[in-house]
């Protein structure tokens, strides 16, 4: 998939990093801090999407100026990769 030039996503070690998981808890205010797998995707050294996972549960979420751009399928689809 085709994303927007400056933008990588990426699965982060788990437990996230305090910048890291504060910018998903913003973005995916449901989730909690116990995740099971989280995908981010970052864009000028900030996180403008995140997919989140946790026992019963998972979110995704993008800022508004970046949906309908490819984001929200890179993040679910790098989620579900095995061996990610």
């Amino acid at each position: 998939m085709k994303l927007p030039a400056r933008v990588r996503v990426s699965r982060p070690p788990l437990p996230l990093a305090p910048a890291l998981a504060q910018a998903a808890s913003r973005l995916c205010p449901q989730a909690p801090a116990d995740l099971t797998a989280a995908a981010l995707a970052i864009a000028g050294g900030s996180v403008i999407g995140a997919h989140l996972r946790w026992e019963g549960g998972e979110a995704q979420s993008t800022e508004p100026a970046w949906r309908g751009r490819g984001i929200e399928e890179a993040l679910a689809e790098l989620l579900d990769r095995p061996g990610t």
